[in-house]
């Protein structure tokens, strides 16, 4: 198994340019894994972790509702946000800078083979992220994500997850609002869930939050939970 991570920081980049990179990874690694079978052959995959951020953006999954976006087209140009109905699982959601954009385009035959535990660490890696902050996430019971203050009349929503998989390969992955405009959330029923609110590390703390900073803490909690065996930087 390889458990060697190349890890990629893409910056301020279109959903849409990350998402056709994100699928030729996920490609290239389903097609080594067929190959494999087909040949006997044992050659290993691949595992890469995307880092960005993107330009205002609302997503639909396929299992998403589309009246849960409340703007028109022109709307949407007004508020310079783009539109895209994708095949990950979920309702819509809403990633923009100052939002953290974790892909883990990974071979779960080279760590687990659980979808049920893969979220729970893509979860237990934000909730052990926010504790640098003084920050308490947690789990809410039947919603995903992580939570302020889950059953509560204060709850409020620090980060979504939403994921695709086949044969044990995954994409897309974790919008984490660190110092999100939270205003653009007003504009969708996040997740699908209109009775709850949505909060952001920098609304919580008071203070903006480097990026950079952030993401080293995050990316650390994500390799031990993990057992990553070595970090790969690069373009």
């Amino acid at each position: 198994m390889n458990k060697s991570v190349h890890v990629r920081d893409l910056g301020l980049i279109d959903y849409k340019e990350a998402w056709d990179y994100q699928e030729a990874l996920f490609k290239d690694i389903i097609d080594l894994k067929i190959e494999n079978r087909n040949a006997g052959t044992n050659l290993s995959t691949q595992n890469y972790l995307l880092f960005c951020e993107h330009p205002h953006v609302y997503t639909l999954g396929k299992s998403g509702d589309e009246n849960h976006l409340l703007l028109n087209a022109d709307k949407l140009a007004e508020h310079k946000a783009t539109y895209y109905k994708i095949n990950r699982g979920g309702d819509i959601t809403y990633h923009g800078p100052g939002q953290l954009v974790v892909y883990p385009i990974l071979d779960l035959d080279n760590f687990f083979t659980d979808i049920h535990k893969y979220l729970r660490f893509l979860e237990e890696t934000v909730i052990r992220t926010l504790k640098h902050y003084g920050i308490q996430g947690e789990r809410f019971d039947g919603l995903t994500g992580v939570w302020l203050d889950p059953n509560t009349s204060r709850a409020r929503k620090i980060c979504a997850f939403g994921v695709k998989s086949s044969r044990w390969v995954t994409m897309h992955g974790i919008g984490f609002n660190v110092n999100s405009d939270l205003s653009y959330f007003n504009h969708i029923i996040p997740c699908g869930i209109d009775d709850k609110a949505v909060t952001s590390v920098q609304q919580e703390i008071g203070r903006e939050v480097d990026m950079e900073e952030i993401k080293s803490i995050l990316l650390k909690e994500m390799a031990d939970l993990f057992n990553f065996q070595n970090l790969e930087y690069g373009a």
